[in-house]
């Protein structure tokens, strides 16, 4: 089976759909441990995102 590059960032939800078709043609040529590489930083980058939005449910007193 071939590896389809777009369909796994799609799957850790990048939004591949948004970019034009050139954009998109360059990332369905990525290897599978490029879209690794991609999908590691998506999760820091959401991790970093959802420690910022509970921070503002700490209640001091």
């Amino acid at each position: 089976m071939t590896f389809d590059a777009l369909a796994a960032l799609r799957a850790a939800g990048n939004p591949v759909d948004l970019l034009t078709r050139e954009q998109q043609e360059v990332f369905a040529s990525l290897t599978e441990a490029e879209v690794e590489v991609l999908n590691s930083i998506k999760m820091r980058l959401d991790s970093l995102e959802e420690a910022e939005v509970s921070g503002h449910d700490i209640k001091l007193l």
